[in-house]
């Protein structure tokens, strides 16, 4: 069962996005105890916490912030990826709506550890309704001199920020921490060669910390309850509580802040009311469409962190549960995913450009009939020649879940090439010399 927590990022107030309301809850507490301590002292509480980027990768926040060089001229600059663009997470626009302040606090906390004297938060294009909120919000913060020029005065320090909001043009290889800034220069999104890394050289060329909505909007409890008792939040080697999204074949979908390392079958039945009409579940992918899925009759005892998915061959990425029943036709899900990663492939890199093509064709031909179970280990192959060998990690989200698919559920891609395929010449095909057998000619 879940145990009692309080939650930290959507706590259960009536209109917390109102900053008064914010501010007679405790808001911009944790920034006045932040600062203080020396800027050092700060990030160095954000490591002692344990807190883990939210966005996927998983790294340390504050080994993170560590990398901001010290000593310099140079302008500094904090971004704050909101893009979300990937199919499954949707728990971001729950913060711009719900606690917009937070993560505006996060931020001047996140500034002042690293002497950063500007901020943009970059919000995925579609998100019109929240790019508005969030804008909202700014203002308020202004008005009230917590942001901007009269912020030091308010505070009582020499410290200032300023916050501005980018809405993406859609892409969702802008999600990649490089390629988001290259948008927010305002060339088109493509991902860059590391190192340097953005700590090095990001934005304009200048030092650059790129953190996601939900790890900074974070960062302002650790300072409320003090970065120990955050530590004992959840997974041990993986604290906190997190936002999970959860979609699919389940009877309450939606976003549910629980603590790390919840049993992700209390999520499915407990949290969110299990299964419609009681079927069995044959697939779970558990942090949105980029991670390898987990076999249903493999969930039971597995925990919601990263450290206890990674001997299932799988992340926590965004934690996007993505639940799909006995029904679900598994080659055209994994089609369909096929099809957004090829659409979105910014075509920099060949093995992700020619790759991701690869995998959807093959996959429209296991599909449609057309394909032999040879094909299935073309897919494998394609899969293995694109992880690792790309600039970004587009390339992986795109082959680790077709592999992932394949792999565990093997039968059914056979069934469904053996049930659909009719009879033809084994040599003709529709009249033409057929060269399946030379593979990657046929692709």
């Amino acid at each position: 069962m879940i145990p009692n927590f309080q939650k930290i990022l959507l706590p259960e107030i009536d209109n917390l996005s109102d900053i008064n309301i914010y501010i007679a809850n405790g808001g911009y507490e944790g920034y006045k105890r932040a600062i203080s301590l020396s800027p050092d002292g700060v990030t160095n509480e954000v490591k002692k916490s344990g807190l883990r980027g939210r966005g996927g990768a998983c790294f340390p926040t504050g080994l993170k912030w560590s990398f901001m060089p010290k000593g310099t001229d140079k302008p500094k600059y904090l971004a704050v990826n909101g893009d979300e663009s990937e199919p499954g997470s949707f728990k971001d626009r729950q913060i711009f709506e719900h606690n917009p302040q937070q993560l505006i606090e996060g931020i001047m906390i996140a500034g002042y550890a690293m002497n950063i004297k500007a901020a943009y938060i970059y919000i995925r294009g579609e998100y019109h309704k929240w790019v508005d909120l969030m804008q909202k919000a700014i203002d308020e913060a202004y008005e009230k001199g917590f942001i901007g020029s009269n912020m030091a005065k308010t505070f009582g320090n020499d410290y200032s920020i300023d916050i501005y909001l980018h809405k993406g043009a859609g892409a969702y290889v802008c999600g990649e921490e490089t390629a988001l800034m290259s948008s927010l220069e305002g060339d088109r999104g493509y991902p860059r060669v590391k190192p340097p890394f953005p700590a090095q050289k990001g934005l304009w060329g200048m030092p650059t910390t790129v953190n996601n909505i939900e790890t900074i909007a974070t960062v302002p409890q650790i300072f409320r309850i003090g970065a120990e008792n955050y530590s004992k939040i959840g997974a041990s080697k993986h604290p906190g509580t997190l936002l999970f999204g959860v979609s699919g074949h389940i009877n309450k979908p939606g976003v549910y802040e629980l603590p790390t390392g919840t049993l992700l079958t209390d999520i499915i039945y407990d949290v969110c009311g299990g299964i419609p009409g009681n079927k069995k579940i044959k697939a779970v992918i558990p942090g949105g469409s980029s991670m390898p899925p987990l076999r249903g009759d493999e969930i039971d005892g597995i925990m919601m962190d990263e450290e206890s998915l990674k001997p299932f061959g799988t992340h926590i990425g965004t934690g996007g549960i993505m639940v799909m029943d006995e029904d679900t036709d598994l080659v055209k899900l994994t089609l369909r995913i096929a099809h957004f990663y090829h659409h979105e492939s910014c075509g920099q890199c060949t093995p992700c450009r020619e790759g991701c093509g690869w995998l959807e064709k093959i996959l429209k031909r296991i599909y449609n009939g057309e394909a032999s179970s040879r094909d299935l280990d073309l897919l494998v192959s394609v899969s293995n020649n694109i992880e690792g060998n790309t600039i970004c990690a587009l390339g992986d989200a795109a082959a680790w879940p077709v592999r992932g698919f394949v792999t565990k559920f093997r039968s059914e891609f056979e069934k469904h090439v053996k049930q659909s395929r009719t009879f033809v010449p084994q040599n003709v095909v529709h009249g033409k010399l057929n060269t399946r057998n030379m593979l990657v000619e046929n692709i």
